[in-house]
């Protein structure tokens, strides 16, 4: 199963120096275990554009989609056997990247 891991952050590029070697020494592990899937760093949410297009025409509207203090500033996905497994290794994610983290299963073709 895949999940999607959600770096909580009230900055944007705030990463130490420290923390960057923390963090790639985090992903030669999920390499290593075969958990890894993907990894990236996001811009700062004021460079979002939010589109709806349900209705006849697109509206496209600068920024986040919310408005809020802490904001999704980095995002792993990962593949797990189940829950356990990808908490117990994103728990190590959370010390080597020095932020909290969400953890969302991915639906599947069949969910």
């Amino acid at each position: 199963m895949q999940y999607l891991v959600s770096v909580i952050d009230h900055r944007t590029n705030s990463g130490t120096p420290e923390e960057a070697i923390a963090i790639d020494a985090f992903n030669d592990r999920l390499r290593a275990g075969g958990h890894w899937v993907f990894a990236a760093g996001l811009a700062d949410p004021s460079t979002a554009t939010v589109i709806d297009g349900r209705g006849d025409e697109p509206v496209f509207t600068d920024g986040p989609f919310i408005e809020s203090k802490e904001h999704m500033a980095g995002l792993w996905i990962i593949e797990a056997p189940d829950l356990d497994v990808a908490l117990s290794l994103m728990a190590d994610g959370s010390k080597a990247c020095n932020r909290r983290l969400e953890v969302r299963p991915l639906l599947g073709p069949e969910d």
